[in-house]
């Protein structure tokens, strides 16, 4: 199938590369000019594991090509995936104006039957008001579908080629949909056609659920920290229920962050706000969210005292592992918290030294996780990068100049760290 992908952001540039390594011929469609130039190449402009080998396979196999101009790129196209941002306005509502000049652009180019489907996270009743768009400048047929992602940074490949469900939401009698339908059949998975509003709400239900779980089982670590229980114990024993599941996200910390969970959470509110829902839950979702930072903060405070001067090691800024991403992560409160109380901040993660830098650029990045606590007052595990879990303890205790470890992520033993010397401080364990 011909396809056109509009944006090379994390969903448009995995969604087109999986797309072509399916056996599709596949557009990538961008106006930055210097990304699209590296990308035929076959330089990926995020970090995601495996996705340049992808890039490159399919490049050598002319199963796709990286484009600047809609007019090029639309000629053939059979299918229209958009994968554009959809930024959080100031209230928290998603803003749709790359979503909307997508179609206004799709409308002025297109010139042929084709279906369009919006990829991105969008606001119920996008949909319709993409079909109105296009209709501005487009007198001919096409079809409206929705087509919602579930892929996790750091495993996107995986998530796009092993679905646990494709969603596919079609105001215009599913004839639509069965095309797109078609183009996942070869992955095996359930395919499940609605309606768009259905398709659309789908994907704000699911990631504001998953963040009410991980704000859920931080408020049970409150209570494991007063009465002596541990918090991980906790977990392993409430997913042993079926009902609950051993996927299911209850693994205490410094709560979610990245670029989905906080904006679709700020989303969904703003929706059940706009059609006089009091979704509480969800606020206090977001408000426990926000808290558990804090709390970490204080902890630090409560420990330590006095911050200024003191040097405090980070290991992981990015707001999970297996990626580059530091939107929206916990690792930025905390350094400006640290920045605030006049701490020195030096810090290693694997890949988003760069992100983070564009955001704070005073922070002191050292290329090893060792070199970052050499006389150190203190060290916080910020993100559970593996290769902290295999650390020469021993060595780490030798170079702290005070062996205090607060470990947002709960990577380590208390009784092992306590063995080695540590004063040893992570969520929801005594």
């Amino acid at each position: 199938m011909k396809i056109l992908v509009i944006g090379t952001g994390y969903v448009g540039l995995v969604q087109g590369v999986c797309l072509a390594e399916l056996g599709n011929e596949v557009a990538c469609l961008d106006i930055d000019e210097a990304k699209i130039k590296k990308l035929r190449q076959g330089i990926s402009p995020i970090f995601e594991p495996g996705i340049e080998e992808l890039i490159n396979n399919n490049l050598a196999a002319k199963r796709i090509t990286f484009e600047t101009s809609i007019k090029k790129a639309i000629r053939k196209a059979e299918v229209i995936f958009v994968a554009v941002g959809t930024p959080p306005d100031e209230d928290g509502r998603a803003d749709l104006k790359y979503v909307l000049q997508a179609a206004e652009d799709i409308g002025k180019n297109l010139d042929h039957y084709a279906i369009i489907v919006n990829k991105s996270t969008v606001p119920i009743g996008t949909g319709e008001l993409v079909k109105k768009t296009i209709k501005k400048f487009y007198k001919g047929s096409f079809d409206v579908c929705s087509n919602p992602e579930f892929l996790r940074e750091g495993s996107a490949i995986n998530d796009f080629m092993n679905p646990d469900r494709i969603v596919i939401g079609d105001n215009n009698g599913q004839k639509a949909a069965k095309v797109v339908a078609k183009i996942y059949e070869v992955l095996k998975s359930p395919i499940l056609i609605t309606n768009l509003e259905t398709a659309e709400m789908i994907k704000y239900a699911s990631n504001s659920y998953l963040a009410t779980q991980i704000s859920f089982i931080n408020s049970v670590a409150l209570i494991c920290e007063q009465v002596g229980a541990d918090v991980n114990e906790v977990s392993a024993g409430m997913k042993l229920d079926r009902r609950i599941g051993s996927r299911a996200f209850l693994s205490a910390g410094l709560g979610y962050g990245g670029s989905c969970f906080p904006k679709d959470v700020q989303a969904l509110i703003q929706i059940a706000n706009d059609n006089q829902v009091d979704f509480g839950i969800l606020k206090e979702t977001e408000a426990l969210n926000k808290n558990q930072r804090l709390r970490f903060i204080q902890k630090i405070k409560s420990v330590i005292g006095d911050l200024k001067g003191k040097k405090i090691a980070l290991w992981g800024v990015a707001f999970k592992p297996k990626t580059d991403d530091v939107r929206d992560a916990p690792a930025m409160t905390i350094i400006e918290a640290l920045f605030d109380f006049n701490a020195k901040v030096v810090a290693y993660d694997p890949v988003a030294e760069e992100n983070t830098k564009k955001i704070y650029s005073k922070v002191k990045f050292v290329k090893r996780s060792l070199e970052a606590v050499d006389d150190a007052d203190a060290l916080l595990i910020i993100t559970e990068w593996d290769e902290f879990k295999q650390v020469d303890l021993e060595k780490v205790k030798v170079l702290m100049k005070k062996p205090r470890v607060f470990d947002g992520r709960n990577i380590y033993d208390p009784a092992e760290m306590r063995k080695f010397g540590f004063m040893y401080y992570s969520i929801g364990r005594k």
